[in-house]
């Protein structure tokens, strides 16, 4: 990315939601997954610890388009750090949140994916 791209957004950061857990998290992605394609973006802030969260865009509020907004819960349990997936499943039992290497019919699944290194300006860094 070209140093003036990234210059230009400087100023047009993502804006971070913490949430309060792990399950608001997964069910807040699983719910936007049946509209569009989503998936939670693990990775280390600079303290180390663990964030979970995914991209999504808040759409025509007054004058503003497009407010890109980052949900978000910092995981310091590791307590997906081996799940590829999150399955969710809603029936007469009840809510069924679940890590998972792999997909199940039945479930709503929700892939992890690992980011290694991203502008900042996408995946904040100072999030508590």
């Amino acid at each position: 990315m070209s140093k003036r791209i990234i210059e230009d957004l400087q100023y047009k950061k993502t804006i971070p939601i913490r949430l309060s857990s792990i399950r608001d998290l997964v069910r807040m992605a699983s719910s936007v997954a049946m509209m569009q394609p989503t998936y939670i973006i693990r990775y280390k802030n600079r303290d180390g610890k663990t964030i979970l969260g995914f991209l999504a865009v808040f759409r025509d509020y007054y004058n503003y388009y497009g407010l890109p907004m980052f949900y978000y819960v910092i995981d310091e349990n590791d307590t997906l750090k081996d799940a590829s997936y999150v399955l969710v499943k809603l029936d007469d039992a009840g809510e069924r949140i679940e890590p998972s290497k792999t997909t199940r019919p039945g479930y709503v699944a929700v892939p992890i994916i690992n980011v290694d290194k991203a502008p900042e300006f996408l995946l904040p860094q100072d999030v508590e």
